[in-house]
């Protein structure tokens, strides 16, 4: 017997499998979209504020678990790269499921995983619960501009992504603090407990603020797409002749993507003092290298490549990319090699927070109002050469300063203000470049390398610790970073949009 429709409906929305429309009150209110918009705001500050958070906890987890350096920066390593796995097929199947399903889902799955590695009694058991909670990360992230770019006037679009940008800004510039703060007074398990109430509260929010993407419920429409998949016929594929197959996901290039960045993050790690044999480095780096080849090649034939390589290949994009990865890189790194320098240096846990507090805050100041400090007739790329040599002075100044709590906030606040001049500009150059067909594509490339710069950032300080200690090694990698942030400096150029590319 067929269980009445009122029951279905309610497993349905207990089970966010149907999108629950906002109260009459709040759509009929003519600024419910800000509403919306903060809703999106609070996963946009809890995203940054667990990958902030998470760098002033290695010290404590080393102690806890009586591990080395290279297996406990895997907690954010899991992350890391699972997200970069993840960020495309959720946005793809976002689509079909309703953005808003999975806005929220993203949330429960969050706050879960959260609430089971304050509980973790084991190393790996804290690093998989990381990896579930990047899935959650991954289902937020991959909707949050989509849920803005809906839900607000096309006038109100400019101001509503800025604000997102700030709450963004917010939680990366409050996470070494907080962080800091909970390792020094309580425990490190409430750096990921903290993560659950302003998940449930986003959770909340969302189900009564957010406007529905999606009427049908969520298993009708997926058992439609499954059933009408195979019965589409090929499409003509023009003048050249010919039929054009159907899109489909490029399945294999996200394996492949994911493999080469495992493989050289735990090349590194395991030269860093991973407990895998030596051989294993030579070995995962040739297996990076052949994975790499072989994600080349697919992009070339798959039909939706992840990596578009056409589009990579539009003046100003590649260089583009190369920033912001760069950017990332310099600007995850100091917030992970500087609470182990601030920490062999005797500098307690909520000292060393407030200390690197200075990176982000100033990164986060620049990026919502240091274009307003600068003068109008600039251009991005200017802005962004300008924003390049300011973090290599300011990382300069910090590689040759002794290691103090009193000195370091400066070069810190220039590196970081660098930064938040830099990477605004850079992401405006690159989407100016990227023709407006293929804006998903070239947005989704652009997350994906702000994750590849945040992973190489949290293993190059591991690497250097371990091979030279806390205080020459740690001085060896900002002057690295120097030399890595010259580039930039060339690299911001503005490029010429191009017709729609393959992919």
């Amino acid at each position: 017997m067929p269980a009445p429709a009122h029951r279905t409906r309610l497993v349905d929305s207990v089970l966010l499998l149907t999108e629950r429309p906002r109260p009459r009150t709040v759509a009929a209110w003519p600024h419910a979209h800000w509403l919306a918009v903060g809703t999106v705001c609070l996963g946009a500050f809890l995203g940054q504020l667990t990958a902030s958070v998470t760098a002033l906890v290695f010290p404590a987890l080393e102690q806890q678990f009586d591990a080395g350096f290279a297996s406990v920066e895997w907690v954010a390593l899991a992350y890391l790269l699972v997200l970069v796995a993840l960020l495309a097929p959720v946005g793809r199947l976002s689509d079909t499921v309703g953005r808003k399903t999975m806005y929220l889902g993203g949330f429960a799955v969050f706050a879960l995983a959260s609430l089971a590695a304050g509980f973790a009694g084991g190393l790996w058991v804290l690093v998989a619960c990381r990896a579930v909670q990047a899935v959650g990360g991954a289902m937020m992230q991959a909707n949050s501009v989509a849920l803005v770019a809906r839900g607000v006037p096309a006038g109100a679009m400019r101001t509503a992504l800025g604000i997102q940008a700030a709450a963004q800004a917010l939680g990366l510039a409050l996470g070494p603090t907080v962080g800091g703060l909970l390792v020094a007074h309580a425990s490190w398990r409430w750096a990921f407990w903290i993560n659950v109430p302003i998940a449930v509260l986003g959770l909340l929010a969302g189900w009564f603020l957010l406007p529905r993407s999606r009427r049908e419920p969520a298993p009708a429409r997926l058992a439609a797409s499954v059933r009408l998949a195979p019965a589409r016929p090929a499409e003509p594929a023009g003048p050249g002749g010919g039929t054009r197959r159907e899109s489909r996901f490029d399945l294999l290039g996200l394996v492949l993507l994911a493999a080469a960045s495992s493989s050289l993050l735990l090349a590194l790690s395991t030269a860093a003092g991973l407990p895998l044999p030596g051989w294993a480095v030579v070995v995962l780096l040739a297996a990076a290298g052949a994975f790499t080849v072989a994600l080349a090649r697919q992009e070339q034939r798959a039909d939706t490549p992840i990596i578009a390589p056409g589009l990579v290949n539009t003046p100003g994009v590649r260089a583009g990319l190369v920033v912001a990865l760069i950017g990332y890189l310099l600007l995850f790194c100091p917030l992970v090699l500087g609470p182990v320098m601030l920490d062999s240096a005797g500098v307690s846990a909520g000292a060393a927070g407030l200390v690197i507090t200075a990176l982000p805050a100033a990164f986060a100041i620049a990026a919502t109002a240091g274009g307003a400090l600068l003068p109008r007739h600039w251009s991005d790329a200017r802005r962004g050469r300008a924003g390049a040599l300011v973090t290599t002075a300011g990382l300069l100044v910090l590689a040759v300063l002794p290691v103090s709590p009193v000195l370091a906030p400066v070069p810190l606040a220039v590196a970081g203000f660098g930064l938040g001049l830099l990477l605004p500009a850079n992401n405006t150059l690159v989407m100016r470049s990227i023709p407006a067909e293929s804006s998903a594509v070239g947005g989704g490339m652009v997350n994906m390398v702000r994750s590849l710069g945040t992973a190489l950032g949290t293993a190059l300080p591991v690497l250097g610790v371990h091979l030279a200690g806390a205080g020459a090694g740690g001085r060896a990698v900002l002057v690295l970073l120097d030399v890595a942030a010259l580039p930039a400096v060339r690299l911001c150029r503005t490029g010429r949009p191009r017709p729609a590319v393959r992919g």
